[in-house]
């Protein structure tokens, strides 16, 4: 197969903070030239001192070569950003919540040779919000991105590993590659599945490393410990950045490669 008949996209695990900004600026360009990449995903979520995210923040990322910015549980933290998603079209919150909720889940993005690609956003149920069926929610709305598009990504931002391998089973065959997101420990089981679907139970994190999943190790503890609220306050040490690269057939919509990324 010609390299002409591949698309190529970047996912970039959940980015905490300033330090997951700084490592993106600084390897982001390279990375993409290294896999050619034709589209950029990264989770952003956790933009804002890793808890939420900002129209400020949001900016400085697509500055850095991102395209599409999915979300998670935290997209709904400041509500003046809510304003914001409702008339962006670059970032995506999770398709599952209620219609009425601020935002898009899903959008079509044309790469610049022209390709479609269709990008959903979900978010899980177990340990999580009570919010809409990930499995039939995502069902119609791959209906109506296949008119468009026959490569279709899905972020899903979900707590348990059991929920994130039955909705890869379950769609295995309808898109082209399923990403998990939102535990910050990156997964070692990334695979192509018997229909063509790439998948990774998590993709990791992109931040501080000696933390406790981006949070200070001492303030971690104490909230273990103590069993009371404590102040949010981030790690900034061992910066890494998390990611996976996913080759996929514009002819056929299947994940031809799956390549886990962990950079210092």
């Amino acid at each position: 197969m010609s390299d002409k008949n591949l698309l190529t996209i970047l996912f970039i695990a959940d980015i905490v903070g300033k330090p997951g900004l700084d490592i993106i600026t600084a390897l982001l360009p390279n990375l993409k030239k290294q896999y050619r990449v034709d589209l950029c995903i990264a989770n952003g979520e956790n933009g804002y001192n890793g808890r939420g995210l900002t129209e400020q923040i949001v900016r400085k990322y697509l500055n850095t070569g991102i395209d599409i910015i999915t979300g998670g549980n935290h997209s709904w933290n400041f509500s003046e950003f809510r304003a914001f998603l409702d008339t962006s079209t670059k970032v995506l919150r999770p398709l599952n919540f209620p219609d009425e909720a601020p935002g898009k889940g899903s959008v079509v993005f044309t790469t610049h040779s022209g390709q479609q690609v269709g990008i959903i956003n979900l978010q899980g149920r177990t340990f999580m919000n009570p919010i809409d069926c990930p499995f039939k929610k995502s069902l119609e709305e791959i209906e109506r991105i296949k008119q468009k598009s026959n490569i279709i990504f899905v972020d899903f931002h979900a707590e348990a590993t059991a929920e994130k391998v039955a909705l890869a089973w379950y769609l295995d065959g309808k898109v082209s590659a399923i990403v998990g997101t939102h535990t910050h420990v990156q997964t070692a089981d990334e695979r192509i599945l018997p229909g063509g679907t790439a998948y990774i139970t998590d993709t990791g994190m992109t931040g501080p490393f000696d933390s406790v999943i981006g949070l200070d190790i001492n303030v971690a503890i104490k909230r273990f410990v103590t069993q009371l609220p404590e102040k949010y306050r981030m790690a900034t040490s061992n910066i890494r950045m998390n990611a996976v690269a996913i080759d996929i057939d514009t002819s056929t919509g299947r994940a031809k490669n799956i390549k886990r990324i962990n950079l210092p």
